[in-house]
This record gives C-alpha cells, sequence and structure tokens, in this order.
C-alpha cells in the first residue's frame, strides 16, 4: 500500500490450516512465578510448622499494622468507580465509538449472574452469619441486633465492595485492549505510567504479581470445595471426611483439566457452569417455600433496607473504639472476614476482571460499572437472605449443635441446613451435585486464566488461549499448592496466606487507578475539545447564502439510501481526492503525515485513511469508511429498493461515532476534516506540553474495522451478494426521480456534485 493512495490494499492474513497454534509463552513471567510458587510449595509441605508461624504470623502483623490500609483501599475502588460511572466520562465506551455490545442485556446480564455464584457461596452463606450472630463484632451476642446484622455482614464482604474491585480492573483492562489497541492484559492498562517500558521488567513484575494473586486466590476456592464436597460426600455415603479423600477429590479436579484441555470439551464445562445457576435457583426456592416463607420474605425486605442504610458505615468501620467478645475480639473477627474478603477480591481482580472485559466490550462505561456492582448482588443478597436467615432462625430457636457445628466446621453448614427440611436426601444431594460442578469448573477455568496470565497476547491466526501444557502445568500446581495450605490447617491457613498475598497486590489497584485517571481526564478534555470547536464549525457554514446553496444538496442526501457502488465511487471520486489535498497541504507545512487508500476486507468499497504524528501526542485520524446499515422500514416510502445500504463514516483513533459524509462535495469534505483537525489541535493544548496517556509508543491504530457495520443478524447472507460483487458503473438517474441510488447533484450553486 502505497503512502499517497492508488495501491493494492494489504492481504489479509492468513493462519496456516493444520493444528491449531498458540500464543507463545511470556518466559520471565512463567518462570519467576513457578519458581516462587513451587518453591512455597514445596516448603509448605516439608517444614508446615515453620510454613504455619510465618503465614499466620504475617496475617496478625498485616492486620494489627495495616487493617486499615486494607479498608481504605476498597473504600477508595467503590467511590472511583462511582464517579466514573456517574460522571460524563461514564459515556466512554469500551472499545471504538461505534462498537456496539457483542451480547444481549439478558445474556450479558446472565453472564454477571453466573459470575456472583460458587461453591464459596455455600459454604460461606451459613458459616458467616453463624459467626456474625454469636461471636459479633460490635454488639451482644445471640442478641436481636446481632441477629438483624449477621447477615447483613456476610452480604456486605460478598456484595458492593469486591465488584468494585472487578469493575476497576474489567474497564482497566477492556478500555486499554478495546478502545486503545493494545494487548487484553493487565500490563497493557498500566501503559500511561510505564510507557514502553512495560513491555519489559516493569510489566513482567504487573504480571507476576497478578499471577500470584490469582494463584491464591483459585486455591481459596478450590480448598473450600475440596472440604464441602468432602463433607457431603460423608453426609451421603458415610466417606470419610479426611485428607486422603480431599487429595482424591484434587485430583479428579486436575484430571478433568487435563480431560478437558485435551478433548476439547471446554464448552461442555462451561455448559455446566450454566447448569450450576438453574441447580442453585432451585435450592434457594425449594428452602424460601420450605421453611417459614412470610419470615423469610419480611427479612428479605428489611436486609435490603439495612444494606442501604447502613452501607456507609460498614464501608468504613475498623472497630477502632469496639473491643468485641472476649473469646473473639473485634481485631480477630476483622482479620478473619473484613480483611480476608478484601484481601480475597483483590487476589481474584485480575481473573474476573479479564472475564467481564471479554463479555463487555461495546458498552458504556456507566452501563459495565452499575451492572457489575448491582446484577451479581441481586443474586447474592437473595442468597444469603433466604439460607442466612433460615439457618439463623434455627439458631435462636435453640439448636445450639447445628450453630456450633456451622462455626466450627463451616463445610457442614449447608448440608444441616438442609437436613431440617423434608426430602433432605433429594436436597442435599442436589447440593453436592452443585458444588461438584463448582468445584470442577472452577478448577478448569483457573487453570485456563493462569495460562493467559503467563503467556503473550495471540498474534493473528493463533489460539487466543494459552498452550494446553500450560494450563495442565497450572492445575497440577494449583492443586499441590491448595492441598501443601490445607495440610497445614485447613481452610484456615489458605484465608491467611490470601490476606499476605492480597497486600503487594494492591499496590496494582492504586497504579490501576491512576492510569484510569490519567486516560478518563483526556477523555473529559477530548469531550471538551470538540464542544470548544463546535462554534467555530457553525460559523463556517452559516449565512443565508451557505444556507440557500446548500438545502437541496441536504435534502438529497436525506432521501437517499447508497449502495456499495454508489458509496465505492463517492469516495474514489470526492472523499479521497479531498483528503489527499488535505494531506498533501499538511505535508508542505512540515505535518508527519501518512495517507493510504484501501479497500473494506469483506467488501469491494475503497477506504482513505489519513494519520498525522505529533511527539508525545496522540494521532490524529480522519479515516472515511463504509459501513453498512439494514435500510429502514420507512424508506419503502423513498423507494428503496435493496436492503442494505452505506454510510461514509469518519473514524477516528477511537472508532466512528456516526458522523456520514456522503453526499459532501470536495469542498465540504475539505472542510469537515480541517473542523476535525481544529478539535484535535484544542484537545492537544488542553493536554499541555505532560503528553497524551494515550500515546504510547508501538501502538497500531487500525486502518480496518472488522465490527463497523451495523447489520441485524438476518441480513448476513446478503453481505455475500455484495462481497462477491465487482464495482460496477452506475447508471445516472434523473434528479426528478427520488430512486434510491439518486444521488446525482444537479445544484448549479454547488461546486462539485456528489454523482453516483
Amino acid at each position: 500500500m502505497s503512502s499517497q493512495g492508488g495501491g493494492e490494499p494489504k492481504p489479509a492474513t492468513a493462519s496456516p490450516p493444520g493444528k491449531k497454534t498458540y500464543p507463545k509463552v511470556n518466559w520471565p513471567v512463567f518462570i519467576t512465578t513457578a519458581v516462587i510458587i513451587i518453591g512455597f510449595t514445596i516448603w509448605a509441605w516439608l517444614f508446615p510448622s515453620q510454613a504455619e508461624t510465618v503465614i499466620f504470623g504475617s496475617m496478625d502483623w498485616i492486620g494489627t499494622n495495616l487493617g486499615w490500609y486494607y479498608v481504605l483501599t476498597v473504600t477508595i475502588v467503590v467511590v472511583f468507580v462511582l464517579v466514573v460511572a456517574l460522571t460524563k466520562v461514564g459515556n466512554v465506551k469500551i472499545g471504538p465509538d461505534h462498537s456496539k455490545p457483542r451480547y444481549n442485556m439478558f445474556t450479558w446480564a446472565s453472564m454477571l449472574f453466573a459470575a456472583g455464584i460458587g461453591v464459596d457461596l455455600m459454604f460461606f452463606g451459613i458459616s458467616g452469619p453463624a459467626t456474625n450472630l454469636l461471636t459479633p463484632p460490635d454488639v451482644e451476642s445471640m442478641s436481636d441486633e446481632a441477629a438483624r446484622m449477621a447477615p447483613l455482614w456476610t452480604m456486605f464482604h460478598y456484595g458492593i465492595p469486591g465488584w468494585a474491585l472487578y469493575a476497576l480492573m474489567g474497564m482497566g483492562i477492556g478500555l486499554f485492549a478495546y478502545r486503545y489497541h493494545l494487548p487484553l492484559s493487565i500490563r497493557s492498562a498500566l501503559a500511561p505510567i510505564f510507557g514502553k517500558r512495560v513491555k519489559g521488567i516493569p510489566g513482567h513484575a504487573v504480571d507476576v504479581a497478578a499471577v500470584l494473586g490469582t494463584i491464591f486466590g483459585i486455591a481459596v476456592s478450590l480448598g473450600i470445595g475440596v472440604v464441602f464436597l468432602n463433607f457431603g460426600l460423608s453426609y451421603m455415603f458415610g466417606i470419610p471426611n479426611n485428607i486422603s479423600v480431599q487429595i482424591a477429590l484434587m485430583a479428579i479436579a486436575v484430571g478433568i483439566t487435563v480431560i478437558s484441555t485435551v478433548t476439547g470439551v471446554d464448552k461442555g464445562i462451561r455448559r455446566l457452569s450454566e447448569l450450576n445457576v438453574v441447580l442453585c435457583i432451585i435450592l434457594m426456592l425449594f428452602v424460601l417455600f420450605s421453611g417459614n416463607t412470610p419470615q423469610l420474605l419480611n427479612q428479605l425486605v428489611q436486609n435490603i433496607g439495612d444494606f442501604v442504610s447502613r452501607f456507609g458505615g460498614m464501608m468504613m468501620n475498623t472497630f477502632g473504639y469496639t473491643a468485641g467478645s472476649e473469646a473473639y475480639p473485634s481485631g480477630d473477627w476483622m482479620k478473619d472476614w473484613t480483611l480476608f474478603f478484601w484481601a480475597w477480591w483483590i487476589a481474584w481482580a485480575a481473573f474476573v476482571g479479564l472475564f467481564l472485559a471479554r463479555i463487555s466490550r461495546g458498552r458504556t462505561l456507566r452501563q459495565f460499572i452499575l451492572g457489575v456492582l448491582i446484577i451479581p448482588f441481586i443474586f447474592i443478597l437473595l442468597w444469603i437472605s433466604v439460607f442466612g436467615n433460615a439457618a439463623i432462625d434455627f439458631f435462636r430457636a435453640g439448636d445450639s449443635e447445628f450453630l456450633e457445628l456451622a462455626i466450627s466446621l463451616p463445610e457442614s453448614g449447608f448440608f444441616n441446613l438442609l437436613a431440617n427440611y423434608p426430602g433432605a436426601t433429594f436436597s442435599i444431594g442436589l447440593a453436592v451435585v452443585t458444588g461438584l460442578l463448582f468445584y470442577v469448573t472452577s478448577a478448569d477455568s483457573g487453570s485456563l486464566v493462569m495460562a493467559n496470565l503467563t503467556s503473550k497476547p495471540a498474534t493473528e491466526g493463533e489460539n487466543s488461549d494459552g498452550a494446553p501444557w500450560l494450563r495442565i502445568f497450572w492445575a497440577v500446581v494449583t492443586g499441590a499448592l491448595t492441598l501443601a495450605m490445607l495440610f497445614i490447617d485447613g481452610v484456615y491457613t489458605l484465608q491467611a496466606a490470601t490476606v499476605v498475598i492480597g497486600l503487594p497486590f494492591s499496590i496494582v489497584v492504586y497504579l490501576m487507578m491512576f492510569s484510569l485517571y490519567r486516560v478518563l481526564s483526556a477523555e473529559s478534555r477530548n469531550m471538551d475539545a470538540r464542544r470548544a470547536a463546535f462554534p467555530g464549525m457553525l460559523s463556517s457554514r452559516t449565512g443565508d447564502h451557505v444556507a440557500n446553496k446548500n438545502w437541496r444538496q441536504r435534502l438529497r442526501r436525506r432521501m437517499n439510501w447508497a449502495t456499495a457502488e454508489q458509496a465505492g465511487k463517492y469516495i474514489d471520486e470526492v472523499a479521497t481526492p479531498a483528503v489527499e489535498e488535505v494531506a498533501a497541504e499538511l505535508r508542505k507545512l512540515g505535518a508527519d503525515v501518512t495517507c493510504q487508500r484501501g479497500e473494506h476486507p469483506e467488501y469491494p468499497i475503497p477506504y482513505i485513511d489519513l494519520l498525522v504524528r505529533f511527539p508525545h501526542q496522540d494521532e490524529f485520524k480522519y479515516q472515511a469508511y463504509p459501513v453498512a446499515y439494514n435500510v429502514p422500514n420507512y424508506a419503502t416510502n423513498l423507494s428503496a429498493v435493496e436492503e442494505i445500504f452505506f454510510k461514509v463514516e469518519i473514524f477516528s483513533a477511537t472508532g466512528s461515532q456516526g458522523k456520514d459524509i456522503y453526499g459532501y462535495t470536495k469542498e465540504q469534505v475539505i472542510a469537515d476534516v480541517l473542523d476535525a483537525y481544529d478539535a484535535h489541535m484544542a484537545y492537544m493544548a488542553a493536554i499541555g506540553n505532560g503528553g497524551a496517556p494515550t500515546a504510547i509508543p508501538g501502538v497500531e491504530i487500525p486502518e480496518e474495522w472488522d465490527d463497523s457495520d451495523q447489520l441485524s443478524p438476518d441480513t448476513e447472507a446478503l453481505k455475500l451478494d455484495i462481497q462477491s460483487a465487482s464495482l460496477v458503473t452506475v447508471e445516472e438517474v434523473p434528479a426528478s426521480e427520488p430512486n434510491r441510488g439518486s444521488n446525482t447533484n444537479t445544484d448549479p450553486d454547488t461546486d462539485q456534485g456528489a454523482k453516483a
């Protein structure tokens, strides 16, 4: 492709036929994390007493000295994401300006809904309220107030603060991958801070922190799943509840991961995770309608009101003035619950953030943040209210054995609750199946994410996921780490280790907020620059002479629906000469200009792309690019004879905002280029000499936009007809006939006709 235009478009890169290719291993990240995790696991296996002393000693020190830091960090994250959602930058899209969500609202909400469910919710849904009732941090044990707050604290620990951490990571990863054209990774989101060094040691360090946090977060979930399933199987079939069975269960998880990797049954595993949602709803409705339904519904409504009214105080509560009970001081309660959950959410943030980014392309930040904060929490609130309050009713009715077991043996709580209802054999069996499916899918998805985090970004033609051997490696290592922690002191050891490992990754959380602050400030200035440049654009187009000159042309543009041939001819004969003329003049004035012609990858329609580069600033891009639309139903009255028409939209570095120049004269196109250039100059002036945070060296702005078409799925077949057609000369239609293709400009006052 030539820099001045007229050359052939770039050929598409095809992946070689045959077996799949996978991204290359990121060896610095892989070796570093593998050595740390394997070394830690061996140490914990060989010297469990020493490991216990170090892990619990570190957790005690962090809880005593840095508890305030965890509380403040999560509070800042909640405020940050809400400010983003509720201000004008909430309109920024996770993707180009023209992008639309790949999933409809119901499907997207269902994915978020499923993301809020796991075996740990079954585990803590009973043990959490039980602990908060018997040993509350700030009220009298077993009192009415303790019963009222017991489910609230569990909802709080599972609710909005944690999902705010996920939203932060998700929008950071998604913005930089889909809007700023960087690889889908944690390090990409920190490019405004580290610049090109993000590809070196700083980037490796961020990825290592993400991998370490993720593997410990996964280990906690697997550890909870192992002990939960072991107890359920013991309850159902009398299988021993010991470490040997837990080793066998871990081997099963690793084995299923290997099978899914080798045989390619990943889709089946994902279908199982969707089935889990249905089974969980069945279990929840069973308890709701088998128990004291009016009482549970009353408590649900009050839980909602209490959560809304008390959320702010709970967010910043460090129990600085509360001692708690003698048996369980409030400081210990805070370490075991609030600090553990905040560290666990932080550890999981990279894992879930990547998932949320992948499914949310095309959504605005406002939609994304509010959806992530609210949709999963709705289910969590319902689950904890129904199961937690049902258990509390039994506790307060005098079932002290159930209460004590729910605290001392937390994996027993869910099964002991179901045993109090009719049909216990069926419901407990269903709970075991549900827990098993959660356990298997967590192990499989965990190894997949670990493989992706330790691989380089996929190039064109490669599978987007890490190599199979890498998935198997991480499945084995994660299983070994989980068992090593369980050998020491069960799930509690995993909780303590998570509090420790969450501390270094919290630094990444702050870096992510600073990085997002920089780019969203730039987005805000860009909006202001466009608004400031608007009066100048209007002044050049107002006046009686201009209005008299252009009104007929404007009317014709509204009455026409350009075919592929007409759009192609317009770009060739009007848009391209106009843009190239501006490019030539900019080049004479000393600008670093690239102006290229190309052809749409799916249709035989050309495009023209102007790029102006500036030191330490965002590039100016003005690209006239064809975009396919469905002809609207009202166009039948305007003699639209085809089902697809084309607009010639203007794309910047962040996509198209829908502006169509089809039908503009050459002079009008030139004026539009200059208007856009003026707005960009105003934006750079607002940014200042410090440079734009999104001006990252080595980032290539797309020349072709594979998601630009705005077609409904049922018109995909019509695209094939256009793709197989060649550009042909279109017969000119008299202006008196308002045909769909009648874009012939016969107005003698216009400078140049845009004939089709």
